[in-house]
């Protein structure tokens, strides 16, 4: 996040809070308290608005500088343990235990306009690229999810392997898509390659 010119980083965290430190000064500039939990926040590509999920079935859209809720997100069943921003800055995901990734757009809140479903568990991490064309979605085990974004997200390549995520991450040039395992015996970096002529299927 950048204010004025200094880099800034949020944190979300278990005891309630979001935190904003000033990266420079290393020093806390902001704290915003909630209810609930926070598991999960993005920060919009124009850095106005925090987007907030957490032990709330309810997500969150949140003004960045002042933590005041701009509107509140409802359609999914559960607890929120992922999100991410669409760098195009209109659309963005929130992922829930439910077993659903649900697409956004901040022209009309009043419900989701996509509603993408998982196999087997909560949606716990959210990446899109950095040109906004493709969006992947992580399962607790076993499975990532890519969206092509700009067909508006009827195609889709399952990637389908063994062990649990830790995590998902599309590289800056797009070419590369990484999948960290956390498993005992299986502990490892999975890495894609991405050919931008075929990538999705219908599903």
């Amino acid at each position: 996040m950048i204010f004025s010119g200094a880099v800034h980083f949020t944190v979300s965290n278990n005891d309630c809070g979001i935190r904003d430190f000033d990266v420079e000064k290393f020093q806390l500039s902001k704290h915003f308290s909630f209810p609930w939990p926070v598991n999960h926040t993005s920060i919009s590509p124009d850095g106005k608005l925090l987007l907030v999920v957490g032990d709330n079935p309810e997500s969150m859209l949140v003004d960045s500088q002042n933590g005041k809720t701009v509107t509140a997100l409802s359609g999914h069943l559960d607890f929120s343990f992922a999100s991410a921003w669409n760098p195009d800055g209109v659309t963005f995901a929130t992922g829930n235990q439910d077993k659903t990734c649900r697409i956004w757009d901040i022209r009309n809140l009043s419900k989701s306009v996509e509603v993408l479903k998982g196999n087997l568990g909560a949606v716990r991490s959210i990446r899109y690229t950095s040109d906004g064309r493709y969006m992947a979605m992580a399962e607790p085990a076993d499975f990532v999810h890519v969206y092509d974004v700009k067909n508006g997200y009827e195609m889709e390549q399952e990637i389908d392997f063994f062990g649990e995520i830790s995590g998902i991450s599309f590289s800056p040039d797009t070419e590369s898509l990484f999948i960290g395992v956390w498993d005992r015996v299986y502990a490892s970096l999975l890495e894609y390659g991405w050919n931008q002529n075929v990538k999705c299927e219908e599903d």
